[in-house]
């Protein structure tokens, strides 16, 4: 494959039909546009590949070639748990290696294969003659992460990594996310906060849990857990009846919702309580996006395809620096309040008590 020309000012004005300075000033951030066509002159830029002297002197200095002569081929493992995550991890990682000619596929795993034969399975589907895999996270049974760990290509590992894995990582930040909206709330005056999430299978929902914990408790309230929705979740959805039990039993004057898929569950299990939002009680709930089936949704933002994005370029700095040591990088999104919260107006019984 011949090697890629660079991508100039000129370049970048001919896509879109614009003036060389126009472009300049968009990207040095001046004024005399409006934002709209600044942020096309941004996004088709990093679409084209056009890198600025810092940038490229940054890649070099991580031996990335920012003009690379081979165009290489990663896969996005996942089984189907993964699903609600892969379009965000996916944008992420496609929009980062679209500016060096590199492609990205998707793998979906097989639920239904012994362990012993996860190794052959990954042989024949020739996932060792890829560059490099991203591993997504919620991969079930489980037993496939330790065949993934073992693949002899680089790996970045699109979760929270178990202890003493050797191996890359890059993911949203779960834990400040909860932090952030536990703070939101107390400061909104909010004392009796339920926590709902289950935090028996996978790593990040078990992180949520200790972070509700540690917040909470450094805010001077003390966690009685039963007081909380965090036990598994059976088949038959009893554990919807037994959350609507404890909401009417404890009173929360708000619910932080843990786990995305949750939210919308919590949320009409309020209404059929006649419980109004944000009126008698407030809601934050760890969304992976807004839905437009809810109303807009005090949360975290959670920067999904940013990781896909950061991820693609830990895949490209291991590749060059195949010797040094592995690093684990968490990604800190903003907070949004939306419709769903409000600052407490009257006192009633507690979920949680006062520390003495």
């Amino acid at each position: 494959m011949p090697t890629r020309k660079a991508v100039t000012l000129k370049t970048i004005a001919i896509e879109l039909g614009l003036t060389v300075q126009t472009v300049n000033k968009a990207l040095k951030g001046k004024q005399g546009m409006s934002e709209a066509t600044r942020q096309l002159i941004v996004q088709t830029a990093e679409k084209l590949g056009y890198y600025t002297m810092d940038q490229i002197r940054s890649l070099r200095l991580d031996h990335i070639a920012p003009y690379p002569n081979e165009r290489l081929r990663f896969l996005l493992i996942q089984t189907a748990e993964s699903v609600s995550y892969n379009r965000l991890l996916l944008q992420g990682l496609q929009e980062r290696f679209f500016s060096f000619g590199h492609r990205i596929e998707l793998l979906m795993l097989p639920q239904r294969v012994k362990q012993e034969k996860m190794g052959k399975w990954l042989e024949e589907a020739g996932v060792q003659y890829a560059d490099g895999v991203f591993i997504a996270p919620s991969i079930l049974p489980q037993a496939w992460e330790a065949a993934l760990f073992n693949l002899p290509i680089p790996r970045i590992l699109l979760s929270f990594p178990p202890t003493g894995v050797k191996i890359d990582s890059v993911i949203w930040d779960v834990y400040e996310a909860t932090c952030q909206a536990v703070a939101y709330m107390r400061g909104q005056g909010h004392e009796r906060i339920m926590y709902v999430g289950d935090i028996q299978m996978q790593r990040g929902s078990i992180l949520r849990w200790q972070a509700f914990n540690y917040a909470m408790h450094a805010s001077g309230i003390t966690i009685i857990p039963t007081e909380h929705s965090i036990g598994l979740r059976d088949v038959d959805m009893q554990w919807c009846k037994q959350l609507a039990s404890q909401i009417a039993h404890h009173k929360p004057s708000a619910i932080i919702c843990g786990i995305d898929h949750e939210v919308a569950i919590v949320h009409d299990i309020c209404k059929e309580l006649n419980l109004r939002v944000p009126d008698d009680i407030s809601l934050v709930g760890l969304l992976n996006e807004q839905l437009d089936t809810l109303p807009e949704f005090t949360r975290p933002l959670l920067p999904i395809a940013q990781t896909g994005y950061r991820a693609a370029d830990r895949m490209l700095w291991r590749i060059a620096n195949p010797t040094l040591p592995f690093e684990h990088i968490r990604i800190q999104g903003e907070f949004h309040v939306g419709l769903t919260t409000a600052p407490v107006l009257r006192k009633g019984p507690i979920i949680s008590h006062q520390k003495s």
